[in-house]
C-alpha cells in the first residue's frame, strides 16, 4: 500500500513539472495539484491510523518529497511540509487529533513554528494573537500550528509551546513574494485574539523527550521518531529533490548539445565533466546519508529502544549538510550552464537555482548551528536544545 503511493506520486510528476511555472507565477501551489497530490494517498502516508492514515515507515514518505521536488520545487516544499504536519498533530492529546480528523480525515495543516505571536496563559488555556510568517502552503490548510513562548509572572520566558488553531481564528496574509520557492504560497498567518484550549497545545520538553500525550493512541513506531530528525528531513529531502531534478535536466540538456560558457561541448570539457560528476557526487552523499540516518532512526524506534543522542546530532547534522550539498550541486552545474546565475529564466535549472537560495535560509537548514549540536555531542559536552 506504501509502495502505491510512492507509485502514485511518480505517475503524477510530468503534470506537476508541466505546472511548475504557473505555480512560481501564481505564487502557491494550483489547486489542481493539491487535489491530485491528496488523491495519490500522500498527505495521509504521516496521518496515525487511529484517522484513517498510514502511519508509514518514514522512508516512504521522504522518497515521495523526493519525487514532488524533482518535478517542481515548490510544490515538494509545500507538499513536504503540508505532509509532515500529520505526524505532529499525531503527537497531541487525542482530543486534538479528533478536533482535526474526527470529522474529516483529509483535513491538512500549516505551520509557523517559529514563536512570534503574544502568548496570555488564561483558565482552561492560552489567548493567542499576532503574525507568524512562512507558512507553506497554507491556502490549502484547515488548521495551523503556531509557535509561541509562555512567560511566567514578571514576562521571563518559561516554555515554548506549539498552539493548534483552526482555520477560522487566523487569517492569510498574502505577502509572499520572493526571489524563489515562489509557488510554494508561504505567506503570513494573522490571529487576532483566539482562545486555545490546553489540549490543543505541546511543549517542547515533552516532544524532545519523546513523551507526548498522543502515543497513548497512536502506538506505532513512526510517533516515537524525535521531531527535529523528522521534520528537518523532510525539509531537506525537498531541497536534494530540487537539485536531482535540476542535474537530471541539465545532463539531457548537455547530451543534447547544450554548449559551455567558452563555447565547447562538454565531450570536449574535461572541466565541465568534471563539474558534472562532482554535482553527481553531492547529490548522491545527501541523499545516501538521510536515507542511512532514516532507517537507522526508524529501527531504533521499532525496537522500542531509546533513542542515543549520537544518532539525533548525527541525523540533524546529515540534514543540515544535505540541503548545503545541494545548493552546491545546482551552483556547479550554473557554472557548466553558462548563464547569468541572477537571471529570470524559466527553465528548471534557473528555477532550481532560485528555490535553492530560499531554501536554504530556512532555520531548519541552519549548517553551523546544527554542526555545533553533533561536535558537542561528539565532544561529551552538553547539548540543551529543542531542535536535537
Amino acid at each position: 500500500m506504501q509502495h502505491e503511493v510512492l507509485t502514485a506520486v511518480r505517475a503524477l510528476a510530468p503534470a506537476l513539472r508541466e505546472r511548475a511555472a504557473e505555480a512560481e507565477a501564481s505564487r502557491r501551489v494550483p489547486d489542481a495539484t493539491m487535489t491530485e497530490l491528496a488523491g495519490t494517498g500522500f498527505l495521509r502516508l504521516l496521518q496515525p491510523g487511529a484517522f484513517g492514515g498510514r502511519a508509514a515507515d518514514p522512508a516512504v514518505f521522504y522518497a515521495a518529497v523526493h519525487e514532488i521536488a524533482k518535478a517542481c520545487g515548490s510544490t515538494g516544499w509545500a507538499a513536504a511540509l503540508l505532509g509532515v504536519h500529520p505526524w505532529y498533530v499525531a503527537q497531541l492529546d487525542p482530543r486534538a487529533q479528533a478536533e482535526v480528523w474526527g470529522t474529516d480525515g483529509t483535513a491538512r495543516i500549516c505551520s509557523s513554528h517559529a514563536p512570534t505571536g503574544q502568548v496570555t496563559p488564561v483558565a482552561g488555556g492560552f489567548r493567542l494573537s499576532g503574525r507568524w510568517r512562512h507558512a507553506a502552503g497554507c491556502d490549502h490548510a484547515h488548521w495551523a500550528l503556531l509557535g509561541g513562548l509562555v512567560a511566567d509572572g514578571e514576562g521571563r520566558p518559561v516554555d515554548m509551546r506549539t498552539f493548534l488553531v483552526p482555520r477560522a481564528d487566523y487569517r492569510v496574509d498574502d505577502v509572499w513574494d520572493t526571489v524563489g520557492l515562489r509557488g510554494s504560497g508561504s505567506n503570513d498567518l494573522v490571529v487576532g485574539d483566539a482562545f486555545v484550549p490546553a489540549h490543543r497545545t505541546l511543549g517542547y520538553a515533552p516532544v524532545t523527550a519523546l513523551r507526548c500525550p498522543g502515543h497513548a493512541l497512536n502506538p506505532e513506531p513512526l510517533y516515537r521518531l524525535p521531531y527535529a530528525a523528522v521534520f528537518t528531513t523532510a525539509v531537506s529531502t525537498a531541497l536534494v529533490g530540487i537539485a536531482e531534478g535540476a542535474y537530471e535536466d541539465h545532463l539531457a540538456a548537455t547530451r543534447a548539445g547544450l554548449r559551455a560558457p567558452h563555447g565547447r561541448g562538454a565531450e570536449d570539457d574535461p572541466f565541465a565533466q568534471a563539474r558534472l560528476a562532482r554535482a553527481a557526487g553531492e547529490i548522491d552523499a545527501a541523499r545516501l546519508q538521510l536515507a542511512r540516518n532514516t532507517a537507522d532512526l526508524y529501527a531504533v524506534a521499532r525496537d522500542g529502544r531509546e533513542i542515543p543522542a549520537a544518532l539525533r546530532a548525527r541525523a540533524r547534522r546529515d540534514q543540515a549538510l544535505a540541503a548545503e550539498r545541494a545548493r552546491t550541486a545546482v551552483d556547479l552545474l550554473m557554472e557548466n550552464a553558462g548563464r547569468g546565475p541572477l537571471g529570470l529564466g524559466d527553465d528548471v535549472l534557473h528555477r532550481a537555482w532560485r528555490d535553492l537560495q530560499t531554501g536554504r535560509g530556512q532555520a531548519a537548514v541552519d549548517v553551523e548551528r546544527a554542526l555545533v549540536l553533533f561536535a558537542r555531542d561528539a565532544l561529551g559536552l552538553d547539548v540543551h536544545d529543542p531542535m536535537l
